[in-house]
């Protein structure tokens, strides 16, 4: 039995009959849960067909041309930068990229090639940006 505080009255018996009536469908169906849904008849995307923005996180040689050089490889995979942001550390510095909407294999390509410039120490994180 529960009891505290909840949705109460109508929207709980809502919740209940909801309930019944899909446990009642899938008894007539002959499954134990809800089966997958058929009215929409889409393909499934590769992984690098996704198109998001992304928030790359380098640690970088701190000295003249190193902005360049990583922005070059960008373009050269088509992701257009949104904003760059750089925090100097001694001789190494973070550079801190946001794109625009890119493909998802565009962008593993320009991290694959970031990873072999020799102004770059690491590429520390590479996260999807949802939203605006």
């Amino acid at each position: 039995m529960f009891y505290g505080r909840g949705a109460g009255g109508a929207p709980s018996a809502s919740a209940v009959v909801g309930d019944i009536v899909a446990v009642a469908r899938n008894r007539l169906a002959g499954v134990r849960a809800a089966s997958e849904s058929n009215y929409a008849d889409l393909r499934i995307r590769s992984i690098g067909e996704v198109i998001t923005r992304y928030h790359v996180s380098l640690d970088v040689a701190d000295r003249a041309g190193v902005l360049a050089a990583v922005a070059n490889k960008f373009s050269e995979h088509d992701v257009s930068i949104q904003t760059v942001r750089q925090e100097g550390r001694a001789s190494e510095a973070r550079l801190v990229v946001v794109t625009h909407a890119a493909t998802d294999a565009a962008l593993a390509a320009t991290v694959e090639d970031l990873r072999g410039l020799d102004v770059v120490r690491d590429v520390a994180s590479v996260m999807r940006v949802e939203g605006d």
